[in-house]
């Protein structure tokens, strides 16, 4: 009765040797393409170096100023502009603004180069079925692996500091704007794409002007959910060396500092409110906008 109640499974023996092999394979290759990452991936740590000491050099008036005008021009509410201010201003006010302005730095490059690498690859999922049924099953790992095995071969390859941080940020995030953009462009109405075919539109064109503004909205849908997941992954990258408002939080798990974890995590879920609300502004205009040309 004993094979009942203890599942068979590989000898002991056997499955340490296949693991101790794997991951010595993995250190010789972490130690033979150490250097060549470290140059290929330079200019991620000076763009991100630099906008940091961008952000904390400009004075937080202007910094005030911008947010209230981007969630302007996007939303046309003065209570949107308020919100956004006011969780600015009681970050400033709890003395927590340069770890603010270091997160939004990561989360900013983090944002742009999920954006550049994403929906590219959704516009060839999207136009190729066989790319789809090869990219989705990736795509389902990457969300439901745990954020913290990204950290461990990041680490492993380039070490500790903001770079890997950012590499492993950008890996958790990168799946909702792949997938949104994917969707976004095959819910185009067929009909649509027949006019366009009717009018002698070439692939490029019909991409350009028709697929791409129509499924802008769903677009940005995926941006948002990218730049919430990056957010979320700020306190699980402070980890290995990312500055910002997830070290005081790891700090207060650490030392038991109750008032410390709850105020910078509180910064973070305002931060999170701002982008949110920000980025579906501008989806909901786009939606109207898209609204009103089929009308």
């Amino acid at each position: 009765m004993d094979w009942l109640l203890s599942f068979p499974h590989i000898d002991r023996r056997i499955l340490t040797a296949l693991k101790t092999s794997v991951d010595a394979w993995f250190r010789d290759v972490a130690r033979a393409l150490g250097s060549a990452a470290d140059l290929v991936f330079h200019p991620l740590h000076v763009a991100l170096g630099g906008f940091e000491r961008f952000m904390l050099t400009v004075p937080w008036p202007l910094v005030i100023a911008f947010v209230a005008l981007v969630a302007w021009l996007g939303s046309r509410s003065i209570k949107l502009v308020l919100g956004c201010v006011s969780i600015f201003v009681l970050i400033g006010l709890f003395d927590m603004w340069e770890d603010t302005m270091k997160t939004v730095s990561m989360i900013f490059v983090c944002s742009m180069l999920t954006i550049v690498l994403g929906i590219p690859l959704g516009i060839a999922t999207a136009r190729s079925e066989r790319l789809q049924k090869a990219v989705l099953p990736l795509l389902d790992v990457m969300q439901t692996m745990p954020s913290f095995v990204y950290l461990i071969p990041v680490v492993m390859l380039l070490g500790i500091g903001r770079v890997p941080g950012l590499i492993a940020v950008v890996i958790y995030s990168l799946p909702p704007i792949i997938r949104l953009t994917n969707l976004g462009i095959r819910l185009v109405d067929r009909e649509v794409i027949e006019a366009a075919d009717a009018f002698g539109s070439t692939g490029r064109q019909k991409l350009f002007t028709v697929q791409l503004p129509l499924a802008l909205p769903t677009i940005m849908a995926g941006v948002n959910q990218a730049i919430m997941m990056a957010l979320g992954m700020v306190v699980i990258a402070a980890m290995i060396g990312v500055q910002g408002l997830g070290q005081p939080v790891l700090k207060a798990i650490a030392n038991q500092y109750f008032t410390l974890g709850v105020f910078n995590g509180l910064a973070i879920v305002g931060i999170a409110i701002v982008f949110d609300r920000i980025s579906q502004a501008y989806g909901e205009r786009l939606q109207r906008h898209r609204g009103i040309g089929r009308g």
